[in-house]
């Protein structure tokens, strides 16, 4: 089970990985865009959004602390979804359209990372290939 925890980890954290590089790589554009939607502060959100996805992705994947990396990435993307993907400001159908299918995925991401966070919050203890046990220690009714 644990390999195949490791593994759900790894195939998760890709999205982020990118996702945060674009960040770093790709600051101003993504802070523009961030801006047009109404965003402020774009440019140290994206910023603070980078840090919050790197930090995110090597909790989960390396196992340290993953369940304050799982909330990291949870606390990512529901501001991004609400701030960015507001589809329901879109008067073009095709972009309303665009953005509740981001919306929604973002949505649903945050579903899987908080699944990771009661995963590791509540079983951290017995969960091997981490570095660090779990951060949060929820007992089982």
């Amino acid at each position: 089970m644990d390999v195949l925890l490791l593994i759900a980890r790894i195939v998760f954290a890709g999205i982020f990985a990118v996702s945060a590089i674009g960040h770093f790589a790709q600051t101003d554009a993504m802070a523009g865009y961030a801006q047009s939607r109404g965003v402020p502060a774009a440019r140290v959100m994206v910023l603070t959004g980078g840090v919050a996805l790197v930090l995110g992705v090597v909790s989960l994947v390396l196992g340290i602390w993953p369940d304050l990396g799982a909330l990291a990435l949870m606390c990512f993307l529901v501001p991004t979804a609400v701030l960015i993907h507001g589809f329901w400001k879109e008067t073009d159908p095709q972009a309303r359209q665009m953005e509740q299918v981001q919306f929604f995925k973002d949505l649903s991401l945050a579903g899987a990372a908080l699944a990771f966070f009661v995963i590791f919050a509540y079983f951290g203890d017995v969960i091997d290939l981490t570095i660090t046990d779990s951060a949060f220690d929820l007992e089982v009714d």
